[in-house]
């Protein structure tokens, strides 16, 4: 069985006085040069913060990547609370107030892994941001990502992940808000080592629980999907139920689909 390795890049916010302000230039990396840390990597994603770990291959290795850099990406912001919410709504007047670069979203497209067309853009516009919890999906190195048979199995991948992250999702993130700017059913990158899949928010960096959780349901989800066992092509399209956050159908999947929910 191929080995499959998983990494992340989750997105969180801070706070002063309990009030979320912006992460603009609060650390060195960025989008393009990454400050590089142990066991990963820290940088500014517009007026949040983003930290990406090493990729593992094991639930107790993806465990501690995610817990030492995210208390690196702390330690160097003292002087703030950082938090892992969906969700951040900021006063209209001071998001005004923000340079361009902070404002910024969807500077790369991201695409549908159940019709393989690209995601619209999000309004940057709204009084909010939200902070995702990507997780990746390596199973090859160097792959070209126009490739068929790769942008086949991406978003493969992407759409047995919904069964196996997405839906059990419902159960322990209770925000909807998120989905109007980002996070729907099957969102993915492409990759040459794999796939980034786009669907879950932050909220599973709150308990090492919840974090093991995601690094099981990956293999356990991309082992039967490379054992033949696609969920798709047994209970079809399922975006709608994880778009509209549809636990009761949800439920009724996960218990056939024999699913581990997160607890």
């Amino acid at each position: 069985m191929t080995q499959i390795l998983v990494g992340c890049d989750p997105e969180v916010f801070v706070k002063q006085d309990g009030i979320f302000k912006s992460a603009f230039n609060l650390i060195k990396g960025d989008k393009k040069n990454p400050q590089k840390v142990k066991r990963g990597a820290v940088q500014v994603d517009g007026m949040a913060l983003e930290f990406n770990i090493d990729p593992a291959a094991s639930e107790s290795e993806f465990v501690l990547n995610v817990n030492e850099v995210f208390a690196t990406l702390k330690a160097m912001v003292p002087e703030y609370e950082v938090v892992a919410t969906p969700v951040a709504d900021f006063d209209p007047a001071y998001m005004k107030a923000q340079p361009a670069e902070a404002l910024e979203l969807g500077c790369d497209p991201d695409f549908n892994g159940w019709s393989g067309a690209v995601n619209p853009r999000p309004n940057g516009d709204r009084p909010f941001r939200t902070a995702s919890g990507h997780v990746h999906v390596g199973w090859t190195n160097g792959v070209d990502t126009g490739d068929a048979k790769h942008v086949y199995q991406s978003l493969a991948s992407a759409r047995q992940l919904d069964f196996f992250l997405g839906l059990p999702s419902l159960f322990y993130d209770a925000d909807i808000k998120r989905r109007e700017l980002y996070g729907k059913a099957g969102a993915l990158r492409i990759k040459p080592y794999g796939m980034e899949y786009r669907t879950l928010s932050n909220a599973w960096l709150n308990s090492d629980k919840l974090m093991a959780w995601v690094y099981r349901n990956v293999q356990a989800g991309m082992e039967r999907l490379m054992s033949g066992d696609d969920l798709s092509e047994q209970f079809g399209d399922i975006q709608e139920i994880i778009n509209t956050s549809n636990k009761k159908e949800a439920m009724k999947i996960i218990r056939k689909a024999k699913i581990e929910v997160a607890v």
